[in-house]
């Protein structure tokens, strides 16, 4: 699977740890930064990373920061992306299962290196239920398309 991978500063080290694991796995990243440990910006590699998303040159993302609530907000933003914060293998489990999730958002703070691993893996290897939960996710949809067509409207 193509994924799109970024970090803030503080995420850095672990993102490195996770492309290593996904990159044995077989998986192909497109890395969008950052590169190294110099005080960034979060909203800018969640950007790029959501864009590649929304733009199908990837089929899913990866973020983290230092709580991944920074970029959870950020990614959320962009029409078309489910970004889920995940903090343990249940939730990342149910975040594709049930949410259909199309980023996943990690925080370094809190993940410990294994731990995120295994997160990614089990997070890239579950599919969508469907059935009742696509009838929410198409609400979902709906209410994201409303508030666009609203704001064009303005």
């Amino acid at each position: 699977m193509k994924i799109a991978i970024g970090c803030d500063h503080a995420g850095f080290k672990l993102k490195e740890k996770i492309k290593a694991c996904l990159l044995k796995e077989g998986h192909t990243l497109e890395d969008y930064g950052t590169y190294n440990l110099k005080s960034c910006d979060y909203p800018e590699y969640a950007s790029r990373v959501t864009r590649a998303v929304r733009l199908k040159r990837c089929k899913r993302g990866i973020l983290i920061c230092a709580t991944g609530i920074g970029m959870s907000m950020a990614a959320n933003k962009i029409p078309g992306i489910r970004a889920g914060l995940c903090h343990n293998l249940e939730g990342a489990r149910l975040s594709r299962q049930h949410n259909d999730a199309n980023v996943l958002v990690l925080g370094a703070t809190f993940t410990k290196p294994a731990l995120a691993a295994r997160i990614s893996r089990v997070w890239l290897k579950t599919k969508f239920a469907g059935g009742r939960h696509a009838r929410r996710l198409k609400k979902i949809i709906r209410i994201e398309k409303t508030v666009i067509v609203k704001l064009l409207e303005k």
